[in-house]
């Protein structure tokens, strides 16, 4: 057989092929097994040290996610490096083009360093974790994980959306400290205030006791009026998280009483008069 002008018999070839095939497999193998062992490794430290240190649950996930991931990607690297030193390939001559070609790059992809240089400073700063609630980059919901480059936030209807870090401007964190659960309820012009109070005052000695509230919830009384209705509201502090089930089960107990005591939660009306010619 000729190679390049070059004959060789086949047994020749395959001892020049063959222990080079034999290396890139045991360095695949060799990846695959340390890759995994490395990612259980980081995870467990991270959990132990967060236990030590009494970090958060969602601080560890953050710093367990982002290790993980800056393993992957240095591991990667080096696989690509020692595959290359395999094959003969001079690695030097390689390692300067990539730092021409990176920094040729790095003028052209100012969005990346961007979100680098962003997602470090929201990191240290601690603005956002995982599983924290939050409004960033004009989307709402769940935190899943916060990277370098992006962040994965998953929306209340399931969409999970990645927002470049650059994109994440005034971060409302809705998950840090106690919450408020709210609720506005609406009765007709025509019923009496003070007795709506005082239902109102009956339900919230009932949810006092519940675990679930910091602080209240406690009558605020009339709010606003409505073109319909009186608008009165109730108000406490929460757990995190757990004020919209607060706000739920609050409005169905009230609506309870309401019926009870005869108080009608109004709907909107239109009343419509015809002249005749």
């Amino acid at each position: 057989m000729d190679i390049f002008g070059i004959s060789l018999d086949p047994s020749e070839i395959v001892s020049i092929i063959g222990p080079i095939i034999a290396k890139i497999l045991l360095l695949i193998i060799a990846f695959l097994i340390f890759v995994p062992i490395g990612r259980k490794a980081i995870e467990k430290t991270i959990q132990r040290a967060g236990k030590n240190e009494r970090i958060s649950p969602g601080r560890v996930r953050t710093l367990e996610k982002l290790l993980v991931n800056l393993f992957s990607y240095v591991m990667i690297f080096i696989f690509i490096i020692m595959l290359f030193a395999l094959l003969g390939l001079d690695i030097g001559p390689l390692l300067a083009g990539a730092g021409i070609i990176g920094l040729a790059v790095g003028f052209g992809a100012q969005g990346l360093v961007s979100d680098v240089v962003t997602g470090f400073f929201i990191l240290l700063e601690r603005q956002i974790e995982i599983d924290d609630y939050v409004t960033a980059g004009g989307f709402d919901g769940i935190v899943e994980e916060v990277g370098l480059r992006t962040t994965k936030i998953r929306g209340f209807n399931g969409t999970l959306n990645f927002v470049p870090n650059r994109h994440i401007e005034g971060v409302a964190n809705h998950s840090r400290g106690n919450m408020r659960a709210l609720v506005d309820i609406g009765i007709s012009y025509h019923d009496n205030i003070d007795q709506a109070i005082t239902v109102l005052e009956k339900v919230c000695i009932e949810f006092q006791t519940d675990e679930r509230f910091k602080d209240g919830p406690n009558v605020l009384g009339v709010q606003s009026f409505g073109s319909s209705d009186v608008v009165l509201r109730v108000v406490g502090q929460t757990e995190n998280g757990e004020q919209f089930g607060c706000e739920r089960d609050m409005r169905k107990r009230i609506k309870e009483m309401f019926d009870t005591e005869n108080i009608e939660i109004p709907y909107p009306h239109q009343v419509f008069i015809q002249k005749e010619s």
